[in-house]
């Protein structure tokens, strides 16, 4: 199944079109002719089947067949993670946790952080790219950079951890997850969080957490902490 995107689909949606970019790869890709059905998602869940009622140079017009609403699993997973020095890494970690099915990403620029700015707008077309191969019907909500002082001080509910690689004793994260809970978890840059930023991340009431034995980069620690809560829920 090739699966496309349109943010403005609800349950009650009708008629709808597509975007120029979505529009020109069924068509100049795919041969899709007026007719043919495609299947759509809104990145809320809903599924969409849709058939072709008039194809034009800029846009394709489509109606809904039927929809089918998709439920997740009861846990919600928030990433907040640094921006690593390569795009192209942290692009990587995007993809990957959209496949294994991150729900929020907040990316933290720490005080040993390389990279302190990031375009969203390219951030966001990576995570759609990889919703859509993975066939997800869910987009990850990716909320804009902050400081890591700024993210700490918003509410934060659930379980909190802080993978860092200090020298203390460490629960394996595997360890510190419960079943059906909201989960957030930061991760610093290559040059790991300083003391100051771990004492305060404490004094939020995260817990330290220990990704296994080997010391990883930002982007696998990531996709590391992603894996171990998805297949913690799905047991």
């Amino acid at each position: 199944m090739q699966l496309f995107y349109n943010p403005e689909i609800s349950e009650e949606t009708k008629e709808f079109e597509l975007s120029k970019e979505e529009s020109k790869h069924l068509q100049k890709v795919l041969r899709k002719k007026e007719g043919d059905t495609f299947h759509v998602t809104n990145g809320k869940g809903w599924l969409f089947e849709a058939s072709i009622q008039k194809i034009t140079p800029r846009t394709l017009q489509a109606v809904v067949l039927s929809s089918e609403k998709r439920h997740r699993k009861m846990y919600s997973l928030h990433m907040a993670v640094a921006p690593t020095k390569s795009n192209d890494r942290f692009e990587w970690f995007l993809e990957k946790a959209t496949e294994i099915g991150v729900h929020e990403i907040t990316p933290i620029i720490c005080k040993r952080s390389e990279r302190k700015t990031v375009k969203k707008e390219r951030l966001q077309r990576v995570l759609q790219e990889a919703m859509k191969q993975s066939q997800r019907t869910y987009l990850p909500v990716l909320h804009p950079a902050v400081s890591y002082e700024e993210f700490l001080e918003m509410p934060h509910k659930g379980l909190r951890f802080i993978a860092h690689c200090h020298d203390e004793e460490k629960m394996e994260l595997k360890r510190r997850i419960a079943p059906d809970k909201r989960i957030t978890i930061l991760v610093g840059p290559e040059g790991d969080f300083t003391e100051e930023e771990v004492d305060l991340a404490y004094e939020k009431g995260f817990l330290p957490v220990s990704l296994g034995e080997s010391r990883l980069r930002t982007e696998t620690a990531a996709i590391y902490a992603c894996t171990a809560v998805a297949v913690f829920n799905t047991r």
